[in-house]
């Protein structure tokens, strides 16, 4: 087992100790079963909902709560958002007191897919409604991955496999467009390897990127999904390879792709020679908003503030009406580049 592994085993250990007063109350029922809504009752009151998010900060996720936040208004419910930064174990202590808090639903972006299982036992043992947004959760096992889809919890977000191929498709335009000579560039592939839906959109981006190019080799760069992390694993990788000219660079969000247009420019790349597709476009627009010429081109546009209505909007369906979470729902995207950022709605902070 490698040390990773190896704590994330001690956290995942850790974490059901943690919940060990819920479980205790368990129905019986065998772990699995998605969300477990199937025990939800019909709310008759006024509904309460708790939306967790990692990352609360961030400016996508801040976009989301304020879509949350609005449509919980025009439905006249009652919602309370928190942020869970990237605390695992904060993760479960909010889910213990958002339930001892009598929420009747539970939205939850994870800081860690690890806690999964703990998060889905005790929305379960509660009879809580539980749905996730934007990343995905197993109900009885720490790897969404590797989880039967039975087991996944009800999911809002984004296709990832949509998203990461339209990534991949404009990167290719962008590489015809430069004419430049496959065997002086690279691919850099940048995400956080743990996370199920960023698996997702790299892989579709390579995809469809190598479907109408060839000879590009891929450098794939494991990352913490910030710009800082990006900029100085990409860096390393860029500092690796001297012989390569020019580079095209994606990943799961906005910073990783941020991370490493950074890195190059730092290490003396010129932006004609650099072809950035970043995922989010929250970053993105940063540098076009100089004006000024950018190794980032383009980016897919993700509102965050349709996922947190959409996710809010389901919820209610499920606790008033009693209509089934579905497996999956998606919200919609757009490509955008300097040009078109700002007439597509994007907020750049």
């Amino acid at each position: 087992m490698s040390r990773t592994s190896a704590s994330r085993a001690v956290t995942a250990a850790g974490l059901l100790l943690a919940l060990g007063a819920t479980a205790a109350c368990s129905t019986g029922r065998q772990s699995g079963s998605g969300s477990g809504a199937d025990q939800v009752a019909p709310v008759t009151g006024r509904i309460s909902i708790t939306y967790l998010q990692k990352q609360g900060d961030q400016e996508y996720f801040v976009g989301e709560a304020a879509g949350a936040k609005a449509k919980a208004a025009e439905l006249g419910v009652d919602l309370k958002v928190v942020n869970l930064g990237n605390d695992a174990n904060k993760t479960v202590s909010e889910v213990q007191s958002a339930i001892a808090q009598k929420s009747n639903g539970l939205i939850i972006v994870v800081p860690d897919p690890a806690v999964g299982p703990q998060v889905a036992q005790a929305a379960r043992d509660a009879k809580v409604a539980l749905l996730t947004s934007d990343d995905q959760i197993c109900a009885n096992g720490p790897d969404p991955s590797a989880c039967a889809k039975e087991n996944l919890v009800p999911r809002i977000g984004f296709s990832g496999q949509q998203m990461g191929g339209e990534v991949g498709k404009r990167a290719a335009e962008e590489f015809k467009k430069a004419g430049w000579n496959p065997a002086e560039t690279r691919t850099i592939s940048a995400w956080k390897q743990d996370v199920t839906v960023c698996g997702d959109r790299v892989k579709a981006a390579k995809d469809a990127f190598g479907a109408t190019v060839g000879g590009v080799q891929n450098i794939d760069v494991a990352t913490d999904n910030t710009p800082t992390g990006a900029q100085d694993r990409i860096a390393a990788t860029v500092t690796a390879n001297p012989a390569v000219k020019h580079w095209v660079v994606w990943g799961c969000n906005d910073e990783n792709v941020q991370g490493g247009v950074t890195a190059l420019a730092n290490a003396g790349f010129k932006a004609e020679d650099v072809i950035g597709v970043g995922l989010g476009a929250y970053l993105a627009c940063k540098d076009w908003n100089g004006g000024k010429p950018s190794g980032m081109k383009a980016a897919l546009f993700i509102n965050g503030k349709d996922v947190g209505a959409l996710a809010v909007q389901t919820m209610v369906d499920r606790l008033k009406n009693g209509k089934d979470f579905p497996a999956e729902a998606f919200a919609p995207t757009r490509m955008v580049d300097a040009a078109t950022w700002k007439d597509a709605g994007v907020n750049c902070g």
